[in-house]
Formats: C-alpha cells, sequence, structure tokens
C-alpha cells in the first residue's frame, strides 16, 4: 500500500466513525487562511485524544505545543466537570490562531493558551501550583522532547497518562544517516522514557493521511 491509500482508509474509517463537526472543520479552516503548517493531528487522532482524556477521567491536562489548537480542542472536550487545560506555545502568532479557535469551539473559560518557551513556561506553572496533571499530550519542537519528558513527570500525579507525538519521523528513527536535533531528540526522549523508573510505556507506529509516524504513551507511577 501507498500513502495515498493510507489516507484513503483515513478518509473511510473517519466517515464510520466521526460525526461531522463544523467547528473543527472551522478550526482547520482557520488554520489554513493564517499560513500555519499543516501539522495538526488527524481528525482520528484527535478523537483519540478525546477519548483518552475521558478514558483516563481526566480534569487537569497539560499540552506542550499548541499550533492552532486543533488538538487543544479535542483534549478539552474529553475533561470532566470543572476541568482545566493549560496549553503552551512558543510562537504568538499560532497562539492567537488557537485562542479564536477555543473562543469559536465554546472552551475559553477552560483552555489556557499561554505563549513563550515551554522550559521557562513549564517552571511557572510549578510555582503556580497549577498541577499535577491527569494527562500530559507533548506535540511540539522534537528537540526538546528530553526535556519535556522531564517537566512532565515532575508535574504529573501518579496515575497519570503522557503522550509523546511523531516519535516514528517517517522510519528516519533508526536511520543512521538521519541525525536532525528531530531525531536526535526522539531516539533521546525514547531512551529516557524506556529508563525511568517511574515510567511503564509503549509505543505504536501509524500511518494515515498524516504518513508514517507514532507516538509512545507512558503511565507514570
Amino acid at each position: 500500500m501507498q500513502r495515498q491509500d493510507w489516507a484513503a482508509v483515513d478518509d473511510h474509517l473517519a466517515r464510520a466513525l466521526l460525526p461531522a463537526d463544523e467547528v473543527l472543520e472551522q478550526v482547520l479552516e482557520e488554520n489554513r487562511a493564517a499560513g500555519l503548517p499543516p501539522i495538526d493531528v488527524s481528525p482520528l487522532q484527535g478523537a483519540f485524544l478525546t477519548l483518552l482524556a475521558r478514558i483516563t477521567g481526566a480534569r487537569r491536562v497539560l499540552e506542550i505545543g499548541t499550533l492552532g489548537g486543533y488538538s487543544t480542542i479535542h483534549l478539552a472536550r474529553g475533561l470532566g466537570d470543572g476541568g482545566r487545560l493549560v496549553s503552551l506555545e512558543f510562537e504568538p502568532r499560532h497562539a492567537e490562531v488557537a485562542r479564536r479557535n477555543v473562543e469559536r469551539a465554546g472552551l475559553t473559560g477552560v483552555v489556557d493558551v499561554r505563549v513563550g518557551a515551554a522550559l521557562d513556561t513549564l517552571p511557572v506553572l510549578e510555582r503556580e501550583g497549577a498541577g499535577p496533571f491527569d494527562l500530559v499530550f507533548i506535540d511540539a519542537d522534537k528537540g526538546g522532547y528530553p526535556q519535556y519528558l522531564q517537566w512532565a513527570v515532575r508535574l504529573s500525579r501518579p496515575g497519570a497518562v503522557l503522550v509523546g507525538d511523531n516519535v516514528v519521523r517517517g522510519g528516519r528513527l533508526v536511520d543512521p544517516a538521519a541525525d536532525d536535533p528531530g531525531v536526535r531528540g526522539v531516539r533521546t526522549f525514547l531512551d529516557a522514557v524506556g529508563a525511568h523508573p517511574r515510567l511503564t510505556a509503549t509505543a505504536l507506529q501509524t500511518v494515515g493521511a498524516k504518513g508514517w509516524d507514532g507516538f509512545a504513551i507512558a503511565l507514570v507511577d
């Protein structure tokens, strides 16, 4: 099968399983119109995030990497009553688009989008007592994944779930010639997850409209 077949299967699954959602379609259109890179999670992956938040009973969620807020909205929709989501975004323009999208989704009172380098913002969250978090979704610059992991564990309660997106990198994860910062960051991240005494983890490869990639998922002990 080729990539176009993966995308066709994604489309079929989405039509079969996901209800039409005008808000989410508008969010993606807003992101395109604003010139944001088309690297949002797929609709099926977004629905997985919603289900994961619901399955875990999450009431406090941390997202590292907002982009235009598409994954943010999916996560926020899975929160329990009184739940809160903090999303960290480096690019002010992306955060501005995300805030508009969150407002469009009726989630302004639930989602807090913060602008700045995550490694500057995460210590602020700790000082504020924003955690402990029940679910952490890491989907930002891959070179920063190892440090984001340290903070994710530090700010999470026992029993929390951590998800790291884009960890297969189109197979470059195992390509010895691939030595860019993103691949190096993901390799170090995965090694750190596997060696961490408080984490029990696995990883799944995915194919679909987003190509060949995958995510790591870990339970904090």
